[in-house]
């Protein structure tokens, strides 16, 4: 099957400024794909690209098998869209922000009509339908952006930090629904924060950094390649790291330390996590041994400092 999206040597500058540094990646049907990196990475400078609103300055991207210098309106007829911000109407009850919607896309009212009750179903806001907006919570208005991406049947659908300043419950309805659209068949672009979000959630992902792709492959591939099944953490200075890794073979695992931390990565499970384990116990030391994440990941590739 073709893919949804292709994009290869893509560029997006400004003025003199590169966002997007010439990137290759590729996003299957059905697949949720992931896009994760620090503030200023080029996140949404490709994501705009894939929405057809700021064309590529250089390389080739074909999103839905077109090409967005020269079908924008077409491709974006057949996407969806979830912003970042709730940029709901609040003048109009929860069952007009998706009629209105509906409306500037080329389907039948009667359509629009099934699809919006539907949808409210769906994301649990069936009882909602005539409330004000200023009445639904944080976690309710997500859901409705998401239901009014979904109102034109898009074969396309783009999350942009979907959960952001959510609760914990909140969070995770919207997982569920997102796995139930993903199951269903609908191909997924999500860009988040919350590298257990994509863990979940994502197929595969690019973490990005200064405009450039530093890695893509699943979450687990990339745990594994990256950092390993562990990580065990030590609370220590840079000298007393020095003194504790002295004269330990840590057999070709990796560390490094950050502020008053330091972290061993391994592999594998294996002896040198108890030999760790004891050595911290034997000094007194305050030391956590837990399974690798994407956080690692993400942090290992691009660093623990702010880039403000």
């Amino acid at each position: 099957m073709s893919p949804v999206v292709e994009a290869c040597a893509l560029e997006k500058r400004y003025a003199d400024f590169v966002a997007v540094a010439g990137i290759d990646f590729q996003i299957a049907p059905g697949e949720c794909f992931g896009f994760l990196g620090p503030n200023g990475a080029g996140k949404t400078s490709t994501m705009r690209m894939l929405q057809s609103v700021s064309l590529p300055s250089a390389g080739t991207l074909r999103v839905l098998g077109m090409d967005p210098r020269h079908d924008g309106k077409r491709i974006r007829t057949r996407l969806g869209v979830c912003p970042q911000a709730d940029n709901l109407d609040p003048d109009l009850p929860v069952i007009d922000n998706l009629l209105v919607y509906g409306s500037y896309f080329p389907q039948a009212r009667a359509v629009t009509a099934r699809r919006a009750d539907e949808l409210l179903e769906f994301v649990a806001l069936g009882d909602k339908k005539n409330h004000a907006i200023p009445e639904l919570s944080g976690g309710m208005k997500r859901r409705l952006v998401i239901a009014r991406a979904l109102i034109n049947e898009p074969e396309l659908l783009l999350l942009d930090e979907p959960t952001t300043g959510l609760d914990p419950q909140a969070r995770h309805l919207i997982w569920t629904k997102l796995r139930e659209l993903r199951a269903r068949g609908v191909t997924m672009v999500l860009t988040t924060h919350y590298m257990d979000e994509a863990e979940r959630l994502c197929d595969r992902l690019v973490i990005m950094d200064g405009g450039k792709i530093l890695a893509q492959d699943s979450p687990r591939a990339l745990i594994d390649a990256h950092v390993g099944q562990e990580v065990f953490e030590l609370g220590a200075s840079a000298a007393e790291a020095r003194d504790f890794l002295a004269g330990l073979d840590l057999c070709g695992a990796s560390h490094e330390h950050t502020g008053d931390l330091l972290a061993v990565f391994l592999s594998a499970k294996h002896q040198l996590s108890e030999r760790l384990i004891e050595r911290a116990r034997g000094a007194g030391s305050r030391y956590l041994l837990r399974n690798a994440t994407l956080e690692d990941v993400f942090l290992k590739l691009t660093g623990r400092e702010l880039d403000e």
